[in-house]
């Protein structure tokens, strides 16, 4: 499509000025602007929000008036929409039919809240009415179905297995198919054939996010799995120690390696708070994820507290996050979960691609 020019040509450039404050880039390179007409001193115009529950919507509204009220412009008749942007870039693995991104949780060592990372993340953004799933790929250590409550038997349609379902998520684990505690005693050749199935036979449908709870460290299973599919990016989970750290670095230097972006550091139980005097405890260390994000040039996507209440709703299947914005433990949670969705939305939009821009005069 030819550039606009004219009327059109100045409104979208006075839109430019606009920024959308979680991506912190303008509208018009974000292409978020979908729909534009312009007649008279009147203008109609879509905004296609980037990230699910986005809690700029006031802001960008007001930014956008205050722009075009500068041009003499009347009437502004605004509309909106989500549109949770398709991962894009040349891959030589085939994408999954109907999934637009996949988000790979990994850390280099067990102990440091993974799992806990990837339920709240996945149960987060179905809440701010996203589509996910949430594959727990950590066969030796299954803690998905306990995390979100949820149990029972993965049906089969013909050659599709049917996911389960808990909290609006779509859900795939091991511990469906071997409940109990009888543990996997399987060799590599046998986990990259479950990881097949667990990504090419599940009936996951249309999904914004899969969400994927990698095992610990960088072994078979998380190998098997980035080279099957294309990660659009991986959150690396990190404790402030120095322990946790020296191994969270191997697992970015891994991500890099097989060419998965970093979309972050997350530091998990960054500190306590007293119950009795309220002051804040660094239990196991200070700052080292925000250090270790910034060594390697990569966001620090935030702190999450260490707090008996998150253990709490771990271990009983209701995750912290299902609290809602009111609680800060689950804020702290859903300040993450935003982050990684940005920083999603940021990578998909700034990747090259044709613009869907329809312009009316």
């Amino acid at each position: 499509m030819p550039p606009p020019t004219g009327e059109a040509a100045r409104v979208l450039e006075a839109l430019r000025n606009v920024r959308e404050p979680e991506l912190e880039r303008d509208l018009v390179a974000l292409q978020m602007i979908k729909e534009l007409e312009v007649s008279d001193s009147s203008v109609s115009l879509t905004v296609a929000l980037a990230t699910p529950a986005s809690p700029f919507r006031a802001e960008i509204e007001q930014g956008i008036r205050e722009q075009l009220s500068k041009l003499g412009i009347r009437e502004v008749r605004l509309s909106w929409e989500t549109a949770i942007p398709q991962a894009r870039g040349p891959s030589d693995k085939p994408a999954m039919p109907g999934v637009k991104n996949i988000v790979a949780i990994g850390s280099g060592k067990g102990g440091v809240g993974k799992t806990t990372v990837a339920v709240n993340l996945a149960v987060g953004l179905s809440a701010m009415k996203a589509a996910v799933g949430l594959l727990d790929a950590d066969v030796y250590g299954p803690n998905v179905p306990l995390m979100v409550g949820a149990s029972g038997q993965p049906k089969a349609f013909g050659d599709r297995i049917q996911p389960l379902e808990q909290y609006g998520l779509r859900l795939m684990s091991m511990g469906f198919l071997n409940p109990g505690d009888k543990p996997v005693i399987w060799r590599g050749p046998m986990l990259h054939g479950i990881m097949q199935q667990f990504l090419k036979n599940v009936d996951w449908g249309e999904l914004d996010y899969l969400v994927i709870d990698l095992p610990p460290g960088t072994g078979d299973v998380a190998l098997s799995l980035i080279q099957t599919v294309p990660v659009t990016g991986a959150v690396v989970v990190t404790t402030p120690s120095d322990v946790s750290l020296d191994d969270a670095r191997k697992a970015v230097e891994m991500f890099r390696q097989v060419k998965v972006e970093v979309l972050g550091v997350v530091e998990n139980m960054s500190y306590l708070v007293c119950p009795h005097c309220r002051e804040r405890v660094d239990v196991f260390g200070y700052g080292g994820g925000r250090r270790t994000a910034e060594r390697y040039g990569v966001p620090f996507l935030g702190e999450l507290p260490l707090h008996p209440e998150v253990r709490i709703g771990g271990d009983t299947g209701l995750p912290v996050v299902l609290r809602g914005e009111q609680d800060p433990l689950a804020r702290a949670f859903l300040e993450m979960d935003r982050r990684v969705a940005a920083r999603l939305s940021i990578l998909n939009l700034t990747a090259p691609a044709e613009s869907i821009l329809h312009v009316k005069m």
